[in-house]
């Protein structure tokens, strides 16, 4: 990730919530209900939430027993907005992923809604998630869809006048001007989630001894 963090600009924050507040964008409706469904008890659970934001998988995190929860995330304005609702079993720290510091084998679930394609090094973050995870932990995560992030003008991104783009985020139809933003995302294809965790994160061994002792 790059020391450009767009969710500190006031206005593009401002915009940003009220769309999230409105229940206008994909979260509610689409990405969170999947990602959900997909989690596995934390019940003293040691999480790690990555691209926090407001915190509110770590808050639903410790009001369902986990131990402890640690989110990250780059924009302090998200952090004091996620720290306004104190949890005692959640910590929040201003950090990357691919800069944290964790012991090996310390968590029980790592889980990242739609962060994780700001990152360059994709395999070498999966391989750390790996050795972060206690045997038998999760990793559960989304990230946007690469007909997203290719080039324009797939993205949806449009240019402004001085090469700036604007994102159509907004629930009042008005432009959003986030260049930083958009250069931040990395584009990355379809196989390289799949092939991420089988060849970078799983032995590929392993991987073929499970497939054996399944038939």
């Amino acid at each position: 990730m790059t020391s450009i963090e767009p969710y500190d600009d006031p206005v593009f924050f401002e915009r940003y919530q009220t769309m999230r507040q409105r229940g206008a964008g994909l979260n509610e409706d689409l990405e969170q209900p999947a990602i959900i469904r997909l989690l596995p008890s934390v019940a003293d659970a040691d999480v790690l939430d990555i691209g926090c934001g407001n915190g509110t998988l770590a808050w639903r995190f410790a009001s369902l027993g986990a131990r402890r929860v640690l989110g990250i995330d780059l924009s302090a304005r998200m952090l004091t907005l996620a720290a306004s609702r104190a949890q005692p079993r959640v910590r929040y720290c201003r950090a990357s992923a691919e800069t944290l510091a964790l012991a090996p084998e310390c968590l029980d679930l790592v889980v990242s809604s739609l962060a994780l394609h700001y990152v360059v090094g994709y395999g070498t973050l999966i391989r750390r998630i790996a050795g972060w995870l206690r045997p038998g932990g999760h990793l559960v995560y989304s990230i946007e869809h690469p007909i997203c992030t290719a080039r324009d003008p797939m993205t949806g991104w449009v240019a402004a006048e001085g090469g700036t783009r604007t994102s159509q985020i907004t629930a009042d139809g008005r432009p959003c001007s986030s260049s930083a933003r958009r250069n931040r995302e990395q584009h990355h294809a379809c196989s390289c989630p799949v092939s991420a965790i089988v060849l970078d994160a799983c032995p590929l061994n392993d991987c073929l001894g499970e497939l054996n002792e399944d038939r």
